[in-house]
């Protein structure tokens, strides 16, 4: 629930973003308070969710998720860090790896691999300079790919740092919690925890 606006009901939403969302919902049970709040202005939301999917288009889900976790854990937003961690989970990038980038210390990580570290170095040097300054840091990981993977993740980080900036602006609470809080993907994940 927002401290500023209430959130528009998924039923009263426009038909168009009902549709949109209508997977989302299905699929989790439940449409975050981001996007019940953002259809106060469905054009704009529509149009900011075509961006999301249109943006990872070229890169891989994993540093999708790297993205997500770095940029809600710098930005402090439980709201988007909790899914995250559930979907890395559920993806099979396992609990480790989420723990080891929300910790924010690519130097001391066990479970992420040179590019990966590579990545949250750049990510962190770019949020902490407010972009500038940081190619050297992005010198390791952007040497070899391509132009369109380094827009592409460009794009991302963008769509992640939006969302975060919004979600702390609408004070918005998380709908699950951290999987560091619960069992959430310690052994078997069970078919309700597949749902969330």
């Amino acid at each position: 629930m927002s401290t500023l606006i209430e959130p528009v009901a998924y039923e009263n939403m426009k038909s168009s973003l009902k549709e949109a969302f209508r997977a989302r919902v299905e699929r989790l049970g439940y449409l975050g308070d981001f996007y019940r709040c953002s259809a106060y202005q469905p054009e704009a939301l529509a149009h900011f969710d075509s961006f999301t999917n249109a943006a990872k288009t070229s890169i891989e889900p994993k540093l999708v998720e790297l993205i997500a976790l770095t940029v809600a854990s710098r930005f402090e937003v439980a709201y988007e860090r909790n899914q995250h961690e559930r979907l890395s989970v559920r993806l099979g990038y396992g609990r480790a790896w989420v723990r080891d980038i929300v910790a924010l210390d690519p130097n001391a990580s066990h479970h992420l691999d040179s590019s990966e570290r590579d990545l949250q170095h750049w990510l962190l040097a770019a949020i902490e300079r407010h972009g500038r300054d940081s190619d050297g840091e992005a010198a390791a990981f952007f040497a070899d790919m391509p132009p369109n993977q380094v827009v592409g993740i460009m794009f991302v980080a963008m769509r992640f740092i939006a969302h975060a900036f919004a979600v702390n602006m609408l004070g918005l609470i998380s709908p699950v919690p951290s999987i560091f809080e619960d069992e959430f993907g310690e052994d078997k994940i069970s078919e309700k925890q597949v749902t969330e």
